[in-house]
């Protein structure tokens, strides 16, 4: 058996917070390579020891000179739904680093909170005393995505508290949208634990990290410079530059954050450093040309307020996030097995680092999904359709922020359409829909998609807190979108679906399930709101679609991939929400036929979306695998994906679309680090609901 703990990743989540705030390991050793962003960019950090007079590393690469730090040996890496512990040993003393983010979707205050804690703990484990010291150094590349960007950076102070920050001279927040764009306003801060005898220095990597090596110290000045002290305002760093062999040679103007303990001897008696890293956006999003703070901020507090309570806090929220991972691993690995618990430990962090929270003027909250990898759009319908069961299950009030700024926008009259949009705009702009035709035509819209998606949303949010405020509020967009699907009917049009990497599909099996189930579940939001003539008008309508859909959809062994395709087949994922929301449209023999068909139809690495091509969506492969209940059912389709974990060749946060034949990801760059794997949390969900 696998611990779902230790198995390998594809890549290791360090700190992530936000689309912003995301940094990973992508190789199997912390010293393989720099940490970077969820996009593959530099967003660095190194880590060294200095054991008996000898500098090793435990994070990043050599100095910037390439100095020759030898790598201390990894013995372990674990990762958890809130933390990730990495274990080293030279010389006969262990390193042990924990990156703790309590980031708790229960705990609205605590998980926007853009603070992860670094816990860096040696002991001897040859029976021997040794001296030893440790550092770690943040670069300006946290704060500055685009290089020769000029930087500031100071101190500050409340009682013992210090922090050290830095950001551009020129702060320009919010000044840009985009899919694959790092910050670059704002300001990094970095602090270690009041009390806690530490040096920090701020200054040119190359020469804090070989004073470190060779001495085991660093200068106690902030314009650390070898040769003339470094000047205020500076280059923060200088970008890539590779050789003629496409080796990676870094360029000497590269400044970072720096701490450092000298823990004397140490014996087996661990000793601690302990650190913490925190981020003030100042403007966090724009909500329709109002510029919003953080949520952390929203109040007025401070970036060195949030750093003093953060300290204060440190002990009890370490101590509960450790018992919350525990539990969760606990409830997947029951629910699902082991490989379904690697699955959701790293899909845990990856679903809250693609969402970002703020409050509108009137406190009621503003939740923010980006497509990440896809194109940036913001608060996108079908990426909060997948990523719903991860929130109904942690806290649906993180749904209704989600689903809020779609419905305030299709209410406001500006959104011209009778159905729902697909997104309010591009991260972290959100001003309007930027997707297909935008508000302008109805070029590449997902009609009957996001009219579905929401209705089914809303349906399932009310049910889960049994409170109809949010679907009374907007009552006449719900009215609108069920009266847009029945006027369309049982057999979809030349249409975008989710999947609209696929293209326009005519008479798609799957997305009519979806338009059955969205109309079913708008004849429950009128029997929850007493309107019980329009309930059943619009159960029966979904009740007598849900009896024609087998005749158009059937194809002997399996249900069609479009009503008018003989011979394919597809994953109809749409079809577990009719089980969830207990509207029992369909008979369970359908779910039965279709799910011995997939497992007729796997490959190595998991059951195609299709019978147009050999990849899948992981998210959608979750749900499907769902389908009849069946714990066995859900074991057979699960099982692929850990060959999926284990040999994945690109070294990227959790993708959700992959060949299931090759493992690799479909196209270039293609999808990595977004928040729709939240959706593999539907099997919780659905137990959970069992009691």
């Amino acid at each position: 058996m696998t611990d779902p703990r230790s198995a390998r990743a594809p890549a290791t989540p360090l700190v992530v917070h936000d689309p912003f705030m995301s940094v990973w390991s992508h190789t199997d050793e912390l010293t393989q390579s720099w940490p970077t962003h969820w996009t593959g960019k530099n967003q660095s950090m190194s880590g060294m020891a200095h054991i008996d007079g000898k500098g090793y590393r435990f994070m990043g690469l050599v100095t910037r000179s390439g100095r020759d730090v030898p790598a201390m040996r990894q013995t372990a890496r674990d990762v958890t739904p809130l933390r990730t512990i990495y274990r080293f040993e030279a010389d006969g003393v262990e390193l042990t680093l924990t990156f703790t983010t309590p980031t708790f979707p229960e705990d609205v205050e605590l998980m926007a909170r853009p603070v992860s804690y670094i816990d860096i703990e040696v002991a001897s484990i040859d029976g021997k005393p040794h001296e030893v010291s440790a550092y770690i150094d943040w670069s300006t590349n946290w704060a500055t995505g685009n290089p020769e960007t000029d930087v500031i950076w100071g101190r500050h102070r409340a009682g013992k508290t210090e922090a050290l920050f830095v950001g551009a001279r020129e702060q320009t927040p919010l000044h840009r949208s985009g899919d694959e764009v790092q910050i670059d306003w704002g300001y990094l801060y970095t602090s270690t634990e009041p009390d806690m005898a530490a040096d920090s220095a701020f200054g040119d990597a190359r020469t804090l990290r070989d004073s470190f090596a060779l001495t085991g110290t660093i200068p106690a000045r902030d314009d650390v410079r070898e040769g003339k002290p470094l000047p205020m305002p500076t280059h923060g760093h200088r970008g890539l530059n590779l050789n003629q062999s496409g080796i990676h040679q870094e360029r000497p103007a590269y400044n970072v954050a720096a701490w450092s303990r000298a823990f004397g001897s140490v014996d087996k008696e661990k000793q601690a450093f302990r650190l913490l890293v925190a981020y003030d956006q100042v403007f966090a999003l724009e909500y329709f040309n109002r510029r919003l703070r953080p949520f952390w901020s929203r109040n007025g507090a401070s970036a060195i307020g949030l750093v003093e309570r953060a300290w204060a806090e440190r002990e009890a929220l370490c101590a509960r996030a450790a018992a919350y991972d525990d539990e969760l691993i606990a409830q997947l690995t029951r629910s699902g097995g082991e490989t379904y618990a690697r699955v959701g430990i790293l899909a845990f962090r990856q679903c809250l680092g693609g969402h970002a929270l703020v409050a509108d003027l009137d406190g009621k909250l503003l939740y923010f999904s980006k497509e990440n990898s896809s194109n940036g759009c913001l608060g996108t319908v079908d990426l909060t359709y997948p990523g719903a069961p991860f929130f109904l299950i942690h806290n649906p009030a993180l749904l209704e922020a989600q689903m809020r700024p779609i419905c305030a926008y299709a209410m406001g009259g500006r959104w011209p359409f009778p159905y729902a949009p697909h997104d309010v705009g591009q991260f972290p702009l959100a001003n309007g829909q930027v997707y297909g035709g935008g508000e302008l035509t109805e070029h590449n819209q997902m009609p009957y998609e996001e009219s579905g998606n929401m209705l089914i949303l809303a349906a399932a949010l009310a049910q889960k807190t049994d409170d109809d405020r949010f679907i009374r509020e907007f009552w006449p967009l719900w009215e609108k979108w069920a009266k847009y699907l029945v006027e369309a009917g049982i057999d979809p049009e030349n249409q975008l679906c989710t999947d609209d990497f696929a293209g326009h599909l005519p008479h798609n099996a799957n997305l009519s399930l979806k338009a059955i189930v969205g109309v079913g579940a708008y004849g429950l939001l009128c029997r929850r709101l007493g309107k019980t003539d329009e309930a059943e008008e619009h159960l029966a309508i979904a009740r007598d679609w849900a009896l024609k859909w087998p005749g158009l959809a059937d194809d002997g062994d399996a249900f069609r991939l479009a009503f008018d395709k003989a011979g394919s087949w597809s994953q109809k994922y749409n079809l577990i929400w009719d089980r969830i929301l207990g509207l029992g449209l369909f008979p369970d023999e359908i779910a039965r036929k279709e799910m011995a068909s997939y497992k007729r139809r796997q490959d190595r690495y998991g059951l195609p979306l299709d019978s147009r091509e050999h990849y899948t969506k992981l998210d959608w492969l979750v749900w499907t695998a769902c389908l009849t209940g069946d714990q066995a059912d859900f074991d057979a389709l699960i099982a692929p994906v850990a060959n999926w974990l284990d040999d994945a060749p690109e070294r990227v946060p959790l993708s959700d679309w992959f060949d299931t034949q090759t493992g690799k990801q479909i196209g270039i760059g293609g999808f990595r680090s977004r928040p729709v794997v939240g959706g593999t949390f539907i099997k919780l969900m659905l137990d959970q609901a069992k009691g």
